[in-house]
């Protein structure tokens, strides 16, 4: 299953997305994330709880600025340590 956080506005698209059948629960994202938006939360996976990498709530809907400092072309830390890749990207912004 893959979890979408973040918007589409007038602007573009900001998702910070987490695909919980790859990750690993190693927290290794949570750790390097410099805005520290990322925390470790469970979802519910083939009928049990899966701790998993997620975006903190409160922070769902600010990842266009929160994530701002990062490159987002592949050079984000948590993508970079990520060794599954279970931590996808998404920022496209409307010309």
């Amino acid at each position: 299953m893959i979890a979408h956080y973040g918007y589409r506005d007038a602007s573009g698209e900001y998702f910070v997305s987490m695909d919980s059948a790859k990750c690993t629960a190693c927290e290794k994202c949570v750790e390097v994330c410099p805005a520290d938006i990322l925390e470790m939360g469970t979802v519910f996976v083939d009928l049990e709880d899966k701790p998993v990498a997620q975006v903190r709530e409160g922070r769902r809907k600010s990842v266009k600025e929160d994530c701002a400092g990062c490159d987002h072309r592949g050079g984000e830390p948590c993508i970079k340590v990520c060794e599954p890749g279970a931590i996808i990207i998404t920022w496209n912004r409307l010309s």
